[in-house]
């Protein structure tokens, strides 16, 4: 664990949870699609503490989705604030894929628990427990203005997509056909 971050972290995608069966997570932060069942292997794990969410991994209101909102935000960040207040708490955070939802709900629950702490040190953390991160930028816009941040969050995200994009450069048109071409531009505005 990163000597920034008050408490242990795993992030991670549906078809790794079963892998962290056996690490004594004592909070899981779940966010799932609205309509997906719950995962089987949550029944695997030990005692512990559980939010579910359920929004879709969209950065823009469209018809048939639901974006991630204000109260998920606010929600996140309570159970992060509860988090801490434990000793030897381990968390472990999971989407889909374990890439967008989740990487951005770790961010915020770190700006929280460090205010003085960089955003940019945040991001490259979050970058450091999950290489392929690329979190979704509506939650960190919410969230960093909750935070009283000054758009310190989604500026370093643009950073972090930008070494996504030099990395996987494809990124750029599935982000875009996915409705997240603010996050590619974000990236190739501070490039």
């Amino acid at each position: 664990m990163d000597t920034h971050f008050p408490f242990g972290l795993t992030v991670c995608g549906i078809e790794e949870l079963g892998g962290h069966c056996e690490t004594g997570v004592s909070h899981v932060l779940s966010i799932l699609d609205p309509d997906w069942p719950v995962p089987e292997a949550f029944g695997q794990f030990g005692e512990h503490a559980k939010l579910e969410l359920r929004f879709h991994d969209v950065i823009e209101p469209a018809a048939g989705v639901i974006p991630p909102g204000e109260a998920d935000v606010r929600a996140i960040l309570a159970f992060g604030r509860d988090l801490e207040a434990e000793a030897a708490s381990r968390l472990l955070v999971h989407c889909h894929a374990g890439i967008s939802r989740s990487t951005a709900a770790m961010a915020l629950m770190l700006a929280q628990a460090r205010p003085a702490l960089p955003a940019e040190t945040i991001l490259q953390g979050i970058l450091g427990i999950r290489e392929k991160a690329w979190p979704n930028l509506r939650i960190l816009e919410l969230g960093d203005a909750m935070l009283g941040r000054e758009g310190a969050l989604p500026a370093a995200a643009a950073a972090l997509y930008r070494h996504q994009l030099a990395i996987r450069p494809h990124l750029a048109g599935i982000m875009r056909n996915a409705g997240r071409g603010r996050e590619v531009d974000a990236a190739e505005a501070e490039g």
